[in-house]
């Protein structure tokens, strides 16, 4: 059965090479304790924030396959992560149809929908 997104339709990929498998998805799997769930946008509040409290998301680390972002990087976040830039006032655009339904342990609807990013 194909994990489902926040509005409950088949989850959309996020961009090639994030989420905790790097498979492009922002599923959820047993193993990642991070719950990767939430497909963003970055921005340049956003990365230098993680940078500040520790998680440095700016810088290439060739050791994960992770080639450091930059804004308008799309990227499968931890739902935690997400929701402390949501509480300070800079949590980075959402696409909800590429965003897991496992955010909602973390993270409500309504916030989510309050970032939403649409193309249309």
């Amino acid at each position: 059965m194909p994990e489902l997104n926040v509005l409950g339709e088949a989850l959309l990929p996020c961009c090639a090479g994030t989420g905790f498998q790097r498979d492009g998805l922002c599923s959820v799997i047993a193993s990642d304790r991070g719950n990767h769930s939430v497909c963003a946008i970055m921005t340049d509040e956003f990365l230098l924030m993680q940078q500040r409290i520790g998680n440095d998301l700016i810088t290439p680390n060739p050791a994960y396959q992770f080639k450091g972002l930059v804004a308008g990087d799309k990227w499968c976040l931890c739902a935690v992560r997400w929701a402390q830039a949501d509480q300070a006032g800079i949590a980075p655009p959402v696409i909800l149809e590429a965003t897991s339904e496992a955010a909602l342990s973390v993270i409500t609807l309504e916030r989510l929908k309050a970032h939403s990013y649409t193309t249309n």
